[in-house]
């Protein structure tokens, strides 16, 4: 009998001290995987948040779906321009002499490919839709609008997605700590999101510890 009590109170033992573990070391590990992970979707995001900034300066507007972005990103071209000072000579009827005009000058030098200038040698644009780490395979929400801000019709964009599908398998508590997050060296509320569709902004609401972390190449 006594020996039974022993290994019981060994058991007890050895079951308490593994609670007390992962009491203390489940936060750690949560905070590794949520910077690994966030780290990976900022990337995509930038490179989503990159290619429609892209988008607007050819079209004046940003793409709606990605289907639209890809394709721009995959066919797009930049005008390459310059700008010049001149000045010449004209006439003018109000004082019957010729009086020296000056004017800026645009000149095309040639086309750059979107593809080449974001890009490069990767093909990465053609999966940006896909959440990294995704259980079931979803994609980011992406939407585009025109708004009015004093009278200017400013477009806008926004691509996001849930902390819970990035973080699905993390434990309930921490998860959910997580989602109330209101600081400054934190992705703040339950998205991680680049833009927006209420303020003329094409910034993401990642904290600046993720643009120290190198680009994806």
């Amino acid at each position: 009998m006594k020996t039974i009590i022993q290994i019981a109170l060994w058991i007890v033992c050895i079951g308490l001290g593994y609670l007390i573990y992962k009491s203390v070391n489940a936060p750690i590990e949560f905070k590794k995987i949520k910077q690994e992970r966030y780290s990976k979707v900022i990337a995509v995001l930038k490179d989503i948040g990159n290619s429609q900034e892209a988008y607007k300066t050819v079209n004046g507007k940003f793409a709606n779906d990605f289907k639209s972005l890809v394709s721009f990103v995959d066919t797009g071209r930049y005008t390459i321009t310059q700008q010049r000072d001149s000045s010449f000579m004209e006439f003018d009827e109000t004082y019957q002499i010729d009086l020296l005009k000056e004017v800026t000058l645009v000149d095309t030098l040639g086309f750059v490919s979107v593809k080449d200038s974001l890009f490069k040698n990767d093909d990465r644009y053609k999966s940006m839709m896909n959440v990294p780490y995704a259980q079931n395979g979803e994609k980011f929400e992406m939407s585009a609008d025109i708004i009015d801000k004093s009278g200017y019709k400013a477009p806008v964009f926004e691509a996001k997605v849930k902390k819970n599908i990035v973080l699905y398998d993390q434990p309930q508590d921490l998860l959910a700590a997580e989602n109330a997050h209101a600081s400054v060296e934190e992705v703040n509320g339950t998205e991680i999101r680049v833009g927006s569709l209420t303020d003329v902004s094409t910034n993401g609401n990642w904290p600046p510890i993720y643009d120290k972390k190198e680009d994806r190449q």
